[in-house]
């Protein structure tokens, strides 16, 4: 079974990750889908695809678009492990 089959949005109407806007309904919107992620026993699978496959929208692993771009800007900036 892969990750997809089995997680927790299966159930949930897709357009729930997909918020439209950044206030007020957009807000608890999106606050209502990354609770379906926080119950969801695959979202570190989840979280890994979208920001391998470049996802620019939605809620994925329970990270909107602003919070999948500061996790890539705050990986891009660490310093790399210098190996011998």
């Amino acid at each position: 079974m892969t990750w997809v089959e089995r997680a927790a949005c299966r159930e949930e109407d897709p357009e729930l990750f997909f918020p439209v806007g950044t206030n007020g309904p957009a807000l608890r919107q999106a606050a209502a889908a990354k609770a379906v992620c926080q119950r969801c026993p695959v979202e570190a699978d989840c979280l890994a695809w979208a920001l391998e496959s470049g996802q620019d929208a939605g809620v994925w692993g329970g990270l909107d678009e602003d919070e999948r771009n500061a996790l890539m800007a705050r990986r891009e900036a660490a310093p790399q492990e210098v190996r011998a």
